[in-house]
Order: C-alpha cells, then sequence, then structure tokens
C-alpha cells in the first residue's frame, strides 16, 4: 500500500511540473462541453432562402410572409430570374429557394390550385429534410386558412411542388462520404504531423537536422511535402472507395477539386505544424489535436447543419478550414459546380494557409535560433 501511495504522489509531482499538460486536462473537457453543448441543435431553423415572385401580388406576399413567419425560412435576397435563383443555391449562399409563378394570384382567385415552387439544396440531407417537411406543412396548413374563409374547395388551395436538388432521393452516402474525407485528412494532416515533429524532438533527431545547412524554411518544406502526397493519396483512396462501393456520383471536376484540396491541405499543415510548435510532449500534442478535430467535426458542418447554430457558435465555425472544404468536395462532387462559385472558400482557404504556415515558419525559425 506504501508503494502504492508513494507511486501516486510521485505522478502528482510529475504533474504539478507539467502545467501544460494539467491545464490541457482539466480546461479542455470544459470548454468542449459548454461549445458543443450551445452548438449541437437537430432542428434546423434560419434556412437561408432566395426568392423569385413572378406574381408580385398581396397573394404571393401572404404566402411569402407565412414561410418567413415560421422561423425556419430566412429571405436573403430577391432574384430577378430562374438562372438567378440557381446560382444562388449552386454557390451555397442560399440553402432554399421559393419561385412564384406569374399566374399564382389569378390561380387563387378562381380557385384553382396555386402552384408555388420550393427549390431545396439536398446535397446537406439535413437541412433539406427540415426545409421540405416545413413548406409542405405551411402550404397545407395556409390552404386550410384560405379554404375555410373564402372558397369552397375539396382540395388544397396552395400547391406547393417541392423539388430536391443535388442528391433528390437523400442518399445518406451521398452527403457524407465527401465530408468523411475532410475529416480523414484533417484528423492525418493535423494530428500526425503536430506529433510526428513533437516526437522527433524529444528524441533529439530534430536537433541533429538543425546542424546541418539545412534553412528553416527547406527543413519545414521538407516535413510536409511527404504530409501533403498522404494526404492526396487519402483523397484518391476515398474518392474511388465513394464512386465504385457506395455509388456517389462525382460531378463536377476531379482535376478541379484536386487542385482546391491543396489549400485544405496547407491550412490543415499549418494547425499541425503550429500545435508542434506549442506542445512540448506528445501527449500534449495529441490533447491539442483532439481540441482541433472536435470541433472541426462538430461545428463545420460535418454532422449539424451550421444553419441550426447559435450565431456565436456559427461565427466560430468559420475559423475551422473545414468548414469551407466542405463546400468545396460537396460542391464539385454533388453539385458540379467549378471555382467560379467557390471562390469565396477558395480565398479563406489561402488566407488560412498562408497566415497558419507562415506564422509556424516564424515560430519554429525562432525556436531553433
Amino acid at each position: 500500500m506504501g508503494r502504492i501511495i508513494a507511486v501516486l504522489y510521485k505522478e502528482f509531482l510529475q504533474m504539478r511540473r507539467d502545467r501544460m499538460t494539467l491545464a490541457l486536462v482539466l480546461m479542455l473537457p470544459l470548454v468542449q462541453l459548454l461549445l458543443f453543448g450551445y452548438a449541437i441543435q437537430t432542428e434546423v431553423k434560419h434556412i437561408s432562402t432566395v426568392v423569385f415572385d413572378q406574381s408580385l401580388t398581396g397573394d404571393s406576399r401572404d404566402l411569402l410572409d407565412s414561410f418567413s413567419a415560421s422561423g425556419y425560412f430566412d429571405v436573403i435576397a430577391s432574384a430577378g430570374s430562374y438562372a438567378e435563383v440557381t446560382q444562388m443555391i449552386d454557390s451555397g449562399r442560399a440553402k432554399a429557394g421559393i419561385v412564384f409563378p406569374p399566374d399564382f394570384a389569378e390561380d387563387v382567385r378562381r380557385g384553382a390550385p396555386a402552384q408555388v415552387q420550393v427549390l431545396v439544396d439536398a446535397s446537406d440531407n439535413m437541412v433539406a429534410n427540415q426545409a421540405i417537411a416545413v413548406a409542405n406543412s405551411i402550404g397545407l396548413l395556409k390552404s386550410q386558412e384560405a379554404l375555410a374563409q373564402k372558397y369552397s374547395l375539396k382540395g388544397p388551395l396552395y400547391d406547393i411542388r417541392v423539388r430536391p436538388w443535388y442528391n433528390p432521393d437523400g442518399i445518406t452516402a451521398y452527403f457524407m462520404v465527401p465530408a468523411i474525407l475532410g475529416i480523414l485528412v484533417t484528423m492525418t494532416m493535423v494530428l500526425i504531423t503536430s506529433m510526428g515533429i513533437v516526437r522527433e524532438r524529444e528524441r533529439g533527431t530534430l536537433e541533429q537536422l538543425m546542424v546541418t545547412p539545412v534553412k528553416p524554411l527547406e527543413l519545414m518544406l521538407g516535413k510536409i511535402l511527404p504530409y501533403i502526397v498522404l494526404g492526396y493519396l487519402q483523397i484518391t483512396v476515398a474518392l474511388l472507395v465513394g464512386k465504385f462501393v457506395f455509388g456517389v456520383p462525382i460531378k463536377g471536376s476531379v482535376l478541379e477539386l484536386y487542385v482546391l484540396t491543396l489549400f485544405f491541405i496547407t491550412a490543415s499543415l499549418g494547425l499541425g505544424i503550429l500545435i508542434s510548435n506549442v506542445a512540448k510532449t506528445q501527449m500534449q500534442a495529441m490533447q491539442m489535436a483532439f481540441f482541433v478535430f472536435l470541433p472541426s467535426i462538430m461545428l463545420s458542418g460535418f454532422l449539424f447543419p451550421r444553419e441550426a447554430m447559435p450565431k456565436v457558435i456559427y461565427y466560430i465555425g468559420n475559423i475551422i478550414p473545414l468548414t469551407y472544404y466542405l463546400d468545396i468536395i460537396r460542391g464539385i462532387v454533388l453539385k458540379g459546380v467549378g471555382i467560379a462559385y467557390l471562390w469565396g472558400q477558395v480565398i479563406s482557404l489561402i488566407v488560412f494557409s498562408l497566415v497558419l504556415l507562415t506564422f509556424s515558419t516564424l515560430k519554429f525559425k525562432k525556436k531553433i535560433a
């Protein structure tokens, strides 16, 4: 018993000396519980919506007000053409589109079912399911209200026709497989890179490289290039499995996907190298990497729709590289769009890459100087 107490006391003293590890162990679970407790919501509200109203009458505005008042549809723009609606949904700026035909009010007045088209971005299954269910419910409720007050029709007054785009059958694999690819790259680039460099520092092999004529920038490039190759190997395997095992359609350019993926890989590498510069042990590096890894899963839109998150948590998701890469890979694979629709996400990843790699290289250079 005395020996056990002695060992426990020794471990306690070691933990006190390693204050960073102790702080990480105590603080990270608390921070993550608070963060994810507020962030994770399965009910999707405030779905960004674009409206193309060709009727421009009180009847169309009345029905549109019902969509807005539900709290599920946030009208962010009014389109001047059907092509503009398509462009906004393709680019991801809107998750839904509501289209009123020119004869909408005329159909209402003569008691015929007035058609309304609701376009839904079904590349995000959870958002699509919520939007479809709410749109149909609003159509039925408004029809019953109008029938009770004005008409003696047997059928619904409003004919809400929902059109799920990009994944009309709601196949989960189409939505999840491209996103899992991003998670795999994040895990490899951040976790393995950070731990690998710290491990070399602990073994003393990094110091051996420092005494050679190799410059810090050359040393950094030599360290990250193998991981870039590894990232592309992962992407290739994941795309092949997704295509031939799960039947995921690749509608866009694979070459364009590979090119844009480079910016995501370099951004993730920058995070991994930054962690390796801060952490003193492999345990610290692992804990910091998981602190990056878990928010990437929870707050990027991988599992839970960002539209359902509180505003503060939504903005935190904007500083996670995976958030932008999910838009890129789902846009290319499921929507078939290119950089013309994804330039905002690409610029964000380029900024992330430049800032993280520059800061990490300078800190690494300072550390070995």
